[in-house]
């Protein structure tokens, strides 16, 4: 290494000779790969940069004349996108270039510039001095060959470098590949053993269900006794209805519900007056014990006037009912029924006249179809 840089310390001092007899001269700055900054310590880049300045001072004048081109290629192949390649090559071309532009004056137009994308990381600086044989002689011939030596010698270190670095590169991709494919076996496995336990938990979940099926007379969260029960499309029509129910076993349950409002309006003139009592037997089916079937009974009284003529009697009848009961949480159910039946209305006519009700008759009637409807809120007590 010492004779090497006391080689390029001579080369300096002879440069005021050479440059007025040499033809051209060769520059090498070397870049890291993937890396476009120009380092003056990084593989001699300063001793080159040294000797390329004064290449300039002693042909500045003839370069900004435009009879010494400077030719400046700039290489880059450490990049697999050839776009990126091309583009990192261009900005160290700049780089080299703006050393001569802001240190001894040049101007793009003393650059010719071309970028590779294959070759190595480097930029090359080449000057092209015209020579005049009369001044040519064994010196400047020797100092010639020695520097087309000097060049020769820095294309093989720099084919040597791009083996070494292509070398390292397929080594590191086989050492990728090999780390892949050491993680999708370990994933591979790791998948299977979670497979394995997901198995043996659901297997165990399903047992467990099982046992609680065989040990339960119905499932839990159906599991009560009494509740207490609110039809709400009753209570959309101003008629306030309240019942109860008891389930003597899981399939089986008793229920009574009542209904009662009493409404007048125009000076009483108008009246919605009503009281029923329903109690119903149910059966419950399937396994959730959700769909029912039931028999009902419902007596009342009633009392409408809601024109010129009121009717004011009495109801009886029964039914067959069917719903579904929908769990909302572990106190609350909603209860989807519809009965369908018989019902007999036994009532009087009156109409009202200064205020004194007048008698117009009675009548009878019996209806056949729809008895009872409900969208029921259940709460379960214990």
């Amino acid at each position: 290494m010492k004779k090497y840089v006391t080689s390029l310390m001579l080369c300096l001092l002879m440069l005021p000779l050479v440059a007025q007899t040499q033809g051209d001269t060769i520059y090498h700055f070397r870049f890291e790969p993937g890396n476009d900054g120009l380092y003056t310590a990084y593989r001699n880049n300063g001793t080159e940069l040294s000797r390329l300045l004064a290449c300039v001072v002693q042909n500045k004048e003839a370069i900004l004349a435009g009879t010494v081109p400077i030719q400046v290629d700039g290489y880059c192949n450490s990049l697999d996108d050839e776009t990126e390649a091309r583009a990192t090559a261009r900005i160290r071309s700049n780089r080299v270039k703006s050393e001569l532009i802001t240190r001894e004056g040049l101007t793009e137009a003393c650059f010719t510039t071309r970028n590779h994308t294959s070759g190595g990381d480097y930029v090359t600086v080449r000057i092209v001095i015209p020579t005049s044989p009369s001044e040519t002689g064994p010196e400047q011939q020797a100092e010639t060959e020695r520097l087309a030596a000097e060049a020769q010698r820095a294309t093989a270190e720099q084919e040597a470098e791009q083996a070494r670095l292509a070398a390292e590169k397929q080594q590191a991709e086989a050492d990728r590949l090999q780390a892949e494919a050491e993680a999708q076996r370990i994933a591979a496995e790791q998948a299977r053993l979670v497979a394995e336990k997901q198995q043996t938990e659901a297997e165990q979940t399903r047992q467990a269900a099982e046992q609680q099926r065989t040990e339960a007379s119905h499932p839990a969260h159906d599991s009560y006794h009494l509740a207490l029960r609110a039809n709400l499309l009753r209570w959309a029509t101003l008629t306030p209805d309240l019942g109860i129910e008891w389930r003597i076993c899981p399939s089986w349950g008793l229920m009574v519900n009542g209904s009662w409002t009493s409404w007048t309006w125009s000076d009483k003139d108008r009246r919605y007056a009503l009281w029923e009592v329903a109690p119903e037997v149910r059966y419950y089916m399937g396994e959730k014990k959700a769909w029912y079937l039931g028999a009902m009974f419902k007596a009342g009284q009633f009392n409408y006037k809601l024109s010129e003529t009121g009717k004011q009697g009495d109801l009886m009848g029964g039914g067959i009912t069917a719903g579904y009961r929908l769990r909302l949480n572990k106190a609350l159910n909603l209860d989807f029924n519809l009965g369908l039946g018989y019902l007999n209305a036994d009532y009087e006519k009156y109409e009202v006249i200064d205020c004194v009700r007048v008698r117009r008759g009675n009548e009878t009637k019996d209806w056949w179809g729809p008895i009872n409807a409900g969208v029921t809120l259940v709460w379960k007590i214990f």
